[in-house]
């Protein structure tokens, strides 16, 4: 009986150490958490800006399922970061994203995706029939913070970071812009709410403006109140649109009087690489205005990006600047240069939206997509299609094809050289 105790005592302890050898196989690392600082200016976490609206109001909002399947085609494309705009009571597009990117972490383990949450700030009157009073800001602004905070806690594992504002301190967004101190007041309070314990202390807050609002251009923005922002955020998210500045700001734009005798498509080609050096440096400028600061932060991409459709300024009326290739060039351009410098590009957009310009179909700001509304990927994108990237993805019931059916002959037949006037 004794050796027999001693033979069951023997196996049992067997038993035992290779179940905890066989435990020791199969036991799974930890997933580091990523934060902000990891995943900005990562190469491996491309950004883009992202609104899932598909019909001509806002009222209409996309259904959890729909942004689930948008959501799946941006991860195919290598997207890990998208930004949103606000999270205003009647809009819940951002709640909705941030369910829909929960429902599709618990349907598949592997699938990651993070959001640039954003906060809508504008003025005393903005969107009304009275006159904006820029030196004061709207009521609806403490409860635009108070709900980001509220999501950024409830999706701690999601949000890692929230822009006070949109384009909100430039002097040309009339309708609604503020002054620097209103955006400092928004962004020292969330630092101070991290301070507390009562938002993580990994969450990320910037402001997302034009080049010039941070300090990048005309020094009428050099202002007491924008260097103390600039030390108050964790980094800065700037927006840069050679696009629009083919119209406003055209010197960089024309073919100059040297090149006039390259063919077209070599017109259209360095004006294209010029786009980017239009970029680049609004991007130093930036940078170099908050180094004369004293300041050393990251400098980001919050937005750039380039129609495919304008009967406005854009068109062959205006600047020509408007076509698919020329937005396949700026694209491929834009994420060569950041993700080698390490900066992120949230690039502006991911899918058309037809209630920018609800009234105007061939409003340029109705097609800064690099998916239009019928799921067709533009120009951009028609490689990813080649590889199979957007297999079994649909969009709308439609699978991914390309724009034009693949056809390059057929798309440079819209392709237009840009305004250009020669001296006689």
């Amino acid at each position: 009986m004794k050796t027999a105790f001693k033979n069951i005592i023997a196996l049992s302890v067997l038993v035992f150490s290779f179940a905890c050898s066989k435990n020791k196989e199969i036991k799974i690392p930890k997933k580091e958490a990523m934060t902000a600082s990891k995943i900005l200016g990562n190469p491996n976490y491309l950004a883009i800006s992202y609104g899932g609206y598909r019909e001509k109001s806002r009222e209409i909002q996309p259904e959890i399922e729909a942004l689930k399947e948008d959501l799946k085609i941006l991860s195919a494309m290598g997207i890990k970061i998208i930004r949103t705009y606000n999270v205003q009571p009647k809009l819940p597009h951002a709640a909705n994203v941030l369910k829909a990117i929960t429902e599709l972490k618990k349907e598949d383990a592997t699938f990651e995706m993070y959001v640039m949450l954003g906060a809508w700030i504008d003025c005393l009157n903005a969107w009304t029939d009275k006159a904006p009073n820029h030196d004061i800001e709207s009521a609806q602004n403490a409860g635009e913070i108070d709900r980001a905070v509220a999501l950024a806690n409830q999706y701690p594992d999601i949000v890692k970071i929230i822009a006070v504002g949109n384009e909100a301190m430039v002097k040309w967004a009339t309708s609604y812009y503020v002054q620097p101190n209103v955006i400092l007041k928004w962004v020292n309070h969330l630092q101070d709410l991290k301070t507390k314990g009562a938002l993580s202390k990994d969450v990320w807050i910037t402001s997302s403006d034009d080049f010039s609002s941070w300090g990048g251009g005309d020094a009428e923005y050099h202002t007491e109140d924008l260097e103390k922002l600039i030390h108050s955020v964790d980094y800065i998210s700037m927006h840069t649109y050679a696009y629009h500045n083919s119209h406003y700001n055209p010197t960089f734009w024309k073919t100059p009087h040297h090149l006039r005798n390259l063919s077209d498509k070599e017109k259209i080609d360095a004006a294209m690489l010029r786009a980017l050096n239009f970029a680049k440096n609004q991007y130093k400028g930036v940078f170099n205005y908050m180094k004369s600061l004293g300041v050393n932060k990251p400098v980001h991409i919050g937005e750039t990006g380039w129609a495919t459709t304008s009967n406005g300024h854009y068109g062959v009326n205006g600047s020509r600047a408007t076509d698919e290739y020329k937005q396949g060039l700026y694209y491929r351009h834009l994420r060569d240069w950041t993700q080698k410098a390490g900066i992120s590009c949230f690039y502006f957009e991911a899918f058309d939206e037809q209630w920018k310009d609800a009234k105007n179909a061939n409003g340029s700001e109705n097609h800064f997509g690099l998916i239009n509304l019928k799921g067709e990927a533009k120009y951009p994108l028609w490689d990813l299609v080649d590889t199979g990237v957007f297999k079994g993805f649909t969009r709308n019931g439609k699978p991914i094809t390309k724009t034009f059916n693949g056809d390059t002959k057929a798309l440079m037949k819209t392709v237009l050289v840009p305004n250009t006037d020669y001296p006689r």
